[in-house]
C-alpha cells in the first residue's frame, strides 16, 4: 500500500535543494549586479552562459511536468514509442547546432520575432510576437503550472491551488533575476532532475522484479520487455484495434522518422525563442557545444520520463493501485507518475519531488522569461516607448512575468489539459502553429525570394489551414439510437481529415505554405531581403562530428532495437 504524504527525510532532501538554488541563484544574481544592468544582460545573459550551462539549460526548460508527467502517462498507456520525442529531438539539436544556429549569430538575431522583422516586416513580427505570447501563456504556462500542480499535491498532499502558486512563485522568484541566474541554476535543476528521476525508475523497474540491485534492474526490465511487449515499439502501424490506431494516431508509422515529426522538432528547438534564447547570447562554437550537449541528455531522458510510465503500467497489470489511478471516477493516466513517487521509501521519495519540482521550476522561469523578452524587446519598446532607457525597460520585463505567471494560474483550470493527456495536449494544441511558423523561418532562411506576403500567409494561413483541417469532419447520427457512428469530411472532401494522424495534417499544413510561398515569391517583385549566409558558416570543429556522430550512431541502434 502506497503511503501519501513527505516524511521528514524527504522534507530535509527537499529543503536542501531548495536552499541550494536559492542561494546559488542569489550569488549569481550578486555577482551580475555589479555590472549596469540592460536588456542584453538581463533577457539573453549575453557572453555569460558556458556550454554546459546552456546544454543544461536547454533541457531544464524543456523537460518539464508535460513530460514528467504527461509523457510517463502516455508511456503508461502507449509505450516506448512516445519517446520519439525525445530521440529525435537530440538529432534535431544537431541540425540546429550546425544549420539555424549560425544563421542567427551571423545576423546579430537576439530574438524570434526580431528575425521575421528582420527577414521580412514589422506587421509579420508583430503577428507573430502576439501569437507567441498567448500561446506561451495559455498552453505552455498553463500546462506546465497545471499538470506540476497535480503531482505535487498527490505526493506532498497539500492542496492543488496551493502547490500551483507556491511553484509560480518560486519560478518568478529565480525569473526576474534575469537568464543569467536562470541559466546557472538550471545546471542544478538538471543534477537534481536527473538523479531524482533515474531514482524513481530504479525503484519502479526493480518493484517489478521484487529484487534490488544491478540484478533486479535488468531483471525487472526483462520481465517488462517479455510481459509487456506491445509497449516496446517505436513505430506504429495502424490496426482494427482501438488501442493500436489510438497509438497510430498520436505517432503514424514512419512519420515520425520521415515526416511531421520533423516540423515539430525543428519548429520547437529552432524557431521557438523559449529554446533558442539559450544559446543566442554566446558565440557560435560555445553554442554549438551546448547543443551538442543537450543532444547527449536528450538521449537519456526517455530512462527518466517514459521507463517510469511503463513501470506503472506492468505494476497496475499485476493489480497494484487501481483506484489511485482513478481521478473524480475517471480512470487518468497523467497520475501513473505522481502515484508511482507515493511507492518510494522516505529519501528517495524527497529526491524524485526535488526532481520533479526542478523541473517544473526551470520550465516556468525559462518561459516566462522568454514571454518577457518577447512582449519588452519585440512589442512594447518599438510600438510604445522607443526611447526608454535600458534599466526601466528591465522593471517592464519583471513585471510581465508576474502577470504572466497570474494569468496562467487563473485560466490553467478552465483549458481541458486532462482530456487529451498533458503531454498530447500541449503538441495538438502548438500543431497549429507549427507548420506555418517553420515554413516562415526554413524559407526565410534559404530562398532569398521569399517575401513578406508569403510569410504573412504561412503564419496566419497557416494557422486557418489547420484549424479548418482540425475541424474538418461532420458527424453520422443512427436514426434509430441518435448515437454518433461516425464522421465525415465537410469542408475539403477530397481528404477525409478527421481521420488524419495530426502529425500527418501538420505535414500537410506545411507543404501547402511552401507551395504558396514559393508561387508569391515568384509572382511578388524580389523584396531583396535575404540574410548574410555563406557555406563556410556551417563547417563543424572535429570535435562537433565526432560528438554528433555518437549520437547519430546511438539512435540507430535504439530504433533497431525497439522498432
Amino acid at each position: 500500500m502506497q503511503q501519501k504524504g513527505l516524511q521528514t527525510l524527504d522534507y530535509a532532501v527537499f529543503l536542501f535543494y531548495f536552499v541550494l538554488v536559492s542561494f546559488y541563484g542569489y550569488y549569481i544574481y550578486q555577482k551580475k549586479k555589479a555590472k549596469e544592468t540592460n536588456t542584453q544582460d538581463f533577457f539573453l545573459a549575453e557572453g555569460s552562459l558556458t556550454w554546459w550551462a546552456i546544454g543544461a539549460s536547454l533541457i531544464a526548460s524543456n523537460i518539464s511536468a508535460e513530460q514528467m508527467i504527461g509523457m510517463s502517462g502516455n508511456g503508461f498507456s502507449m509505450g516506448l514509442g512516445i519517446s520519439t520525442y525525445e530521440w529525435m529531438a537530440a538529432a534535431t539539436l544537431l541540425v540546429v547546432a550546425v544549420f539555424f544556429m549560425p544563421i542567427y549569430l551571423k545576423n546579430k538575431i537576439s530574438t524570434m520575432p526580431q528575425f521575421l522583422s528582420q527577414r521580412y516586416n514589422k506587421t509579420v513580427s508583430l503577428i507573430m510576437a502576439i501569437f507567441w505570447l498567448i500561446l506561451y501563456i495559455t498552453v505552455n504556462l498553463t500546462a506546465i503550472l497545471y499538470l506540476g500542480a497535480l503531482a505535487v499535491s498527490e505526493i506532498s498532499g497539500i492542496e492543488f491551488y496551493t502547490c500551483m502558486i507556491m511553484l509560480a512563485v518560486f519560478a518568478v522568484i529565480i525569473t526576474i533575476g534575469g537568464m543569467k541566474v536562470i541559466g546557472f541554476t538550471d545546471v542544478i535543476q538538471v543534477f537534481f532532475l536527473v538523479i531524482g528521476g533515474l531514482a524513481a525508475t530504479y525503484i519502479a523497474v526493480t518493484m517489478i522484479s521484487g529484487t534490488d540491485g544491478i540484478s533486479g534492474l535488468v531483471d525487472g526490465f526483462k520481465m517488462m520487455t517479455q510481459n509487456h511487449d506491445d509497449h516496446f515499439h517505436m513505430i506504429y502501424n495502424d490496426g482494427a484495434d482501438a488501442h493500436v490506431h489510438s497509438n497510430y494516431m498520436s505517432l503514424p508509422g514512419l512519420t515520425v522518422l520521415f515526416g511531421g515529426m520533423w516540423i515539430v522538432n525543428l519548429n520547437y528547438w529552432g524557431c521557438n525563442q523559449y529554446i533558442t534564447q539559450r544559446a543566442l547570447g554566446a558565440d557560435l562554437d560555445t553554442a554549438r557545444k551546448g547543443l551538442l550537449f543537450a543532444a547527449f541528455l536528450k538521449l537519456l531522458m526517455p530512462v527518466i520520463v517514459t521507463l517510469p510510465g511503463i513501470a506503472a503500467y506492468a505494476l497496475y497489470q499485476k493489480g497494484m493501485f487501481h483506484e489511485e489511478m482513478l481521478k473524480d471516477g475517471v480512470f487518468n493516466q497523467d497520475r501513473a507518475y505522481p502515484v508511482l513517487l507515493n511507492l518510494l521509501p522516505a529519501g528517495l521519495k524527497g529526491l524524485s519531488f526535488a526532481a520533479l519540482t526542478a523541473a517544473v521550476v526551470a520550465s516556468l522561469a525559462g518561459k516566462a522569461n522568454s514571454i518577457s523578452t518577447i512582449f519588452t524587446l519585440d512589442v512594447f519598446r518599438p510600438y510604445f516607448a522607443k526611447d526608454m532607457p535600458e534599466k526601466q525597460l528591465v522593471w517592464i520585463g519583471k513585471i510581465v512575468i508576474i502577470i504572466s505567471m497570474i494569468l496562467a494560474i487563473v485560466v490553467s483550470p478552465f483549458m481541458g489539459i486532462e482530456k487529451e493527456g498533458g503531454f498530447q495536449f500541449i503538441q495538438q494544441m502548438t500543431g497549429l502553429l507549427s507548420p506555418g511558423i517553420f515554413a516562415a523561418f526554413i524559407m526565410g532562411f534559404f530562398w532569398k525570394r521569399t517575401n513578406s506576403a508569403g510569410a504573412f500567409f504561412a503564419i496566419v494561413g497557416g494557422l486557418i489551414v489547420a484549424l479548418l483541417m482540425n475541424f474538418d469532419q461532420k458527424e453520422i447520427t443512427d436514426e434509430i439510437t441518435n448515437k454518433v457512428i461516425g464522421y465525415y469530411p465537410d469542408l475539403f472532401p477530397f481528404l477525409n481529415w478527421s481521420m488524419m494522424p495530426f502529425l500527418d495534417r501538420m505535414g500537410w499544413v506545411f507543404v501547402i505554405c511552401v507551395v504558396v510561398m514559393f508561387v508569391l515569391g515568384l509572382v511578388l517583385p524580389d523584396e531583396k531581403k535575404g540574410l548574410e549566409i555563406d557555406a563556410s558558416m556551417f563547417k563543424t570543429t572535429t570535435g562537433f562530428a565526432i560528438g554528433a556522430g555518437i549520437v547519430l550512431t546511438i539512435l540507430t541502434i535504439l530504433y533497431t532495437v525497439f522498432w
